[in-house]
């Protein structure tokens, strides 16, 4: 292989581990803070893929405007979920077990409900539209200009969302409540207010994956349930709780998807990512960046 086959093929990887690592912070936000493993996480990334589709095809609007839309309307469905179904969950719940349990049984359900509600509506062919589609070439490589604009976006809104978590006191909040709910609560944080917040930012982001998938790729009511379980191999190698292992995890796995594609076949994609997944938590149940 050349020096260009070989940036090519590694920035492909690139461009794929950024909306795993985007999509891996919004879970891992929900569960490293409410314990809340969402299994219908994906389903809302592919509702911000169809607002977009929907949108672009129908008025004409430019996907970069869509962005901030889909993740604001994500992250108020997420408000709303979560005041009708986790809100009383946690009240309901004597202990963490059985929240996340209950929580778990919740999220399947929408999985399902969402999956259904959209193919029912659009039907399940694959759709797309074209966008900014023409090679951008660099150096002596090429590269689609729809697919530069998603890992750019996804680069800045994951190291955006770090840096929220990190220099703000609503992220210094957020901290303390992943390291301990009743420290965090003895100290005067409201719980209240940031457990509905966060689970919003968390679909937000998920949603805003969507909407930069659906520049670059076709979408279809299917397409969410791969994301989630790709999202939970992304958490489990950078660890659990961690955003920077989040971010450094999905870029990781795009690579060695790429790489394991290129050199064996396309169809062992998944299996590649799933020897990845146990041999972590057989070797590095805390994660591959964890001390």
């Amino acid at each position: 292989m050349s020096v260009t086959a070989w940036i090519e093929l590694i920035f492909s990887g690139l461009i794929t581990g950024g909306i795993y690592a985007l999509v891996a912070l919004g879970l891992n936000l929900q569960y490293g803070l409410m314990r809340i493993l969402n299994i219908a996480h994906g389903e809302f990334l592919m509702l911000g893929a169809y607002l977009t589709w929907m949108v672009q095809t129908s008025f004409g609007i430019s996907p970069l405007l869509m962005i901030p839309l889909s993740f604001v309307v994500l992250m108020g469905m997420g408000l709303l979920i979560h005041w009708l179904c986790f809100r009383r969950l946690t009240a309901t719940s004597s202990n963490i077990d059985i929240f996340e349990a209950r929580g778990l049984m919740v999220s399947f359900g929408l999985m399902f409900l969402i999956q259904n509600l959209v193919s029912a509506i659009w039907g399940g062919e694959l759709r797309g539209y074209d966008y900014m589609a023409e090679p951008v070439v660099m150096g002596q490589a090429q590269f689609a200009g729809n697919k530069l604009v998603v890992f750019a976006m996804a680069l800045v809104f994951s190291l955006g969302l770090m840096v929220l978590l990190r220099k703000t006191l609503l992220g210094k909040g957020v901290r303390a409540l992943m390291q301990s709910q009743v420290g965090a609560q003895l100290v005067g944080i409201n719980t209240r207010t940031l457990h509905p917040l966060m689970f919003g930012i968390g679909l937000g982001l998920s949603g805003l994956a969507g909407c930069l998938l659906s520049m670059a790729y076709t979408i279809s009511p299917a397409m969410g349930e791969p994301y989630t379980v790709t999202a939970l191999i992304v958490i489990t190698l950078g660890g659990f709780g961690s955003m920077g292992g989040a971010l450094a995890g999905g870029l990781l796995l795009g690579v060695i998807e790429a790489f394991g594609m290129h050199f064996t076949n396309p169809s062992l994609k998944a299996l590649l990512s799933y020897v990845v997944f146990i041999g972590v938590l057989l070797f590095r149940p805390k994660g591959l960046f964890s001390k």
